[in-house]
């Protein structure tokens, strides 16, 4: 919105300084008329346009770039199915402006009143192309759409003339243009050009009705205009007969010769104006707009720069100056002061925590590490990357066709738990979080369900309705065109409160707005298991869908036409038969959260964030697998399962 305002205040300022630099003295009226109304208009309009012949391709080389992203229905919302309070989604901002405009509207609406007292007070009589009001004990005299206002202390023998020239504005519906610039004054009343853009076309009102109606007796009309007492009324969209600012440009005009005809050629100017505006417009590219997601939403950004695996000469990293391969010195340097510098982190070993943060980075001219950005399981891992890349030594610059330039580099950061530790183990494949919703023998109590005849479905219904309730699409990321699912996955604790949230999704913008909508659910009575209070943990895709996107651009509707797969290994440990496996969906993506159990028992367990789990079970039994927005799956344990 703000990048509109100013852009559109650019257009009107560049409008105007060529209409008062090269138009104005002209006598073309009715053709600057039509220049002040047109481009004012454009002004509005070509910030929005976008041409695509015009609009900058994405380099060859990131051409490939395919984003591993899927999309469910679970809940599946978009801009518009929001049903928070509208007046609490408002940035303060939109406050400001709609303050603003309501003002305007209320002095407006004033001025309407202050004309229709006027004509309720005045003598009204009807014509074939006007009607006179005479307004009493009054010098004024104005138009308003078929209406002239005269005063009845104006002389006689002046009112041919003043009727004369009110209805030129009466017949050319003046009183239309200075109504459309009021409009805008109420929508952009804190933009100063709209005024001066009013003013220039109430001057040119004045111009072409003084040349229409005084065809002869000009000097007697100067003398007119310079012997009365002006006592106007301060309203802004009516043609006023007495205005003491332009009565000496009125009578420069009148005096003025006829413009040549050439010098109508000054409009062309207007053809380079405009399409340079519309080849800003088209052209112009956010940040944002040119990062394209890699398969770990690591974000590259296209901006004159050259990849390291096409750029001529690769940055040195210190000690690789006299290597003879320097791109793979360079690589196996920057193994090693990973390896260096690793330290996995506590708080990420005792939550089980494991998984790949894929990085990426930039060696600017200068042979520094900058504008590091990672995606990776969680936080806690995010952060030890960042801590080792920041870590990097100064190196020698990349070169391409002999220019110094900045190189994007990746590299992917696996963090893997080691040793038998089998608390974290167990974390990491989805146990140790409570009770699988499925499986607990009372589920938790969603406000409101108490009375429920199927507390598990109202707690399901309830949890969805919270999400339709709170959901407010980030306007950032309907800006960026970002939307996929949410796999959000929390625990109802034994106190009834929501812990332990975790999020994946395709941008930090939508992940961010999951974990707001669960952190304002309400504490719930707890989960109880075989007559304990239990932690109970509860998965739910939140499905973000840009309104534009069509039925063909969407992903399948697994819910409908998919299904979830499940692949897997039967294992003896500790004399104890495990099934250790994966759970993903048709496009071979990870499901966290899925509800896993025993067909006929009620053991279970949880899906972590990469699909993986653990789960004691017999060779021949049926495990039951179920997922909001998927049908519930059964299968049966086998040696190995693919």
């Amino acid at each position: 919105m703000i990048t509109y305002i100013l852009e559109s205040l650019v257009f009107q300022l560049v409008f105007l300084l060529t209409y008062d630099l090269f138009l104005k003295k002209e006598t073309f009226f009715q053709w600057n008329r039509v220049y002040l109304l047109g481009t004012f208009a454009l002004s509005i309009l070509l910030p929005w346009v976008k041409i695509e012949a015009l609009q900058a391709s994405m380099p060859q080389e990131l051409g490939g770039v395919t984003i591993f992203l899927t999309q469910l229905d679970g809940v599946v919302l978009g801009p518009g199915t929001e049903e928070t309070s509208f007046l609490a989604n408002i940035p303060w901002p939109y406050w400001v402006l709609g303050v603003g405009s309501v003002l305007a509207a209320i002095w407006f609406a004033y001025k309407l009143i202050q004309i229709r007292q006027l004509r309720n007070k005045g003598s009204v009589r009807h014509y074939r192309d006007f009607t006179k009001v005479t307004v009493p004990k009054s010098a004024t005299a104005f138009s308003f759409f078929r209406n002239i206002f005269l005063g009845e202390d104006i002389k006689k023998d002046k009112e041919p003339n003043i009727l004369a020239h009110e209805l030129v504005h009466v017949k050319q519906w003046h009183t239309l243009d200075l109504l459309f610039f009021e409009l805008a004054r109420i929508v952009f009343w804190f933009n100063p050009l709209v005024y001066i853009y009013q003013n220039r076309v109430a001057e040119l009102h004045e111009f072409i009705a003084d040349e229409k109606a005084v065809k002869q007796n000009k000097a007697a009309h100067f003398e007119m205009l310079l012997s009365e007492a002006f006592h106007t009324q301060n309203i802004s969209f009516v043609n006023q007969f007495f205005t003491k600012s332009l009565i000496k440009k009125r009578i420069v005009m009148l005096q003025k010769k006829k413009s040549k005809a050439v010098w109508q050629l000054k409009y062309v100017l207007l053809l380079p104006l405009v399409l340079g505006m519309l080849v800003y417009t088209s052209c112009e590219t956010n940040k944002e707009d040119n990062e394209l997601e890699l398969g770990g939403g690591v974000s590259l950004v296209a901006a004159n720069e050259i990849p390291f695996g096409a750029i001529d000469e690769v940055p040195i990293f210190p000690g690789c100056e006299d290597a003879v391969d320097k791109k793979a010195c360079f690589q196996e340097k920057m193994q090693a002061h990973i390896r260096k510098n690793f330290h996995y982190p506590e708080a990420a070993q005792e939550q089980g925590i494991q998984g790949r943060v894929s990085a990426i980075f930039i060696m600017d001219k200068e042979g520094n590490v900058v504008d590091i950005n990672m995606r990776g399981p969680h936080e806690l891992l995010e952060k030890e990357t960042e801590r080792i890349l920041l870590k990097l030594p100064q190196m020698q610059p990349g070169k391409h066709e002999g220019e110094v330039v900045n190189v994007p580099f990746s590299i992917p950061i696996t963090f893997r738990l080691q040793g038998n530790d089998e608390e974290k183990v167990s974390k990491q494949r989805g146990e140790g979080l409570g009770v699988p919703f499925a499986s607990v023998d009372e589920v938790p109590i969603f406000p409101g369900c108490e009375d429920a005849d199927d507390k598990r479905a109202c707690f399901n219904e309830q949890v969805v309705k919270h999400i339709k309730k709170h959901f407010n699409y980030p306007k950032k990321a309907q800006e960026l065109g970002v939307q996929g699912r949410v796999s959000v996955i929390f625990v109802i604790g034994k106190d009834g409160i929501i812990t332990d949230i975790g999020k994946r999704g395709p941008h930090e913008l939508l992940e961010n707005e999951a974990v707001r909508i669960i952190e304002r659910l309400p504490k719930m009575q707890p989960g109880k298991h075989e007559g304990k209070e239990v932690k109970v943990p509860f998965a739910i895709p939140i499905t973000f869908r840009l309104k534009s996107q069509t039925k063909q651009e969407s992903q399948p509707d697994y819910s409908q036409n998919g299904g979830m797969k499940v692949g897997g290994i039967l294992a003896d440990r500790n004399n104890v038969s495990y099934f250790i496996g994966k759970v993903t969906d048709e496009a071979s993506m990870a499901l966290p959260g899925v509800n896993i159990s025993i067909e006929g028992k009620e053991e279970g367990v949880v899906s972590n964030f990469d699909g993986n789990f653990k789960i004691a079970v017999n060779e021949g039994e049926m495990l039951k697998f179920q997922y909001i927005g998927l049908p519930n799956k059964l299968v049966r344990v086998e040696k190995r399962l693919f």
